[in-house]
């Protein structure tokens, strides 16, 4: 598991369940990977949230630039190799 900083800077969104997608608020951000998903956490006024995303739609995010991830230490870099 590793804990990353980013940004959401376009249209990020997660689905409670089988509801809706729900939108992550545009700013600065907590990403937790771990080997089934990606946590995102934020603060939203005096309001936190977080969110648990599939790694397929995370790595859709970053590829798309809506989700801009912080560049890996060389420790997380070896991590992921």
């Amino acid at each position: 598991m590793s804990k990353l900083h980013g940004k959401v800077v376009g249209d990020v969104s997660y689905r409670e369940g089988d509801g809706m997608d729900m939108k992550i608020p545009q700013g600065n951000c907590e990403i937790e990977e771990t080997k089934l998903d990606v946590t995102l956490g934020w603060q939203d006024g005096d309001a936190r949230g977080s969110a648990a995303i599939p790694l397929p739609d995370f790595q859709r995010y970053v590829d798309s630039g809506a989700l801009v991830v912080e560049a890996y230490t060389a420790e997380e870099e070896a991590a992921h190799a």
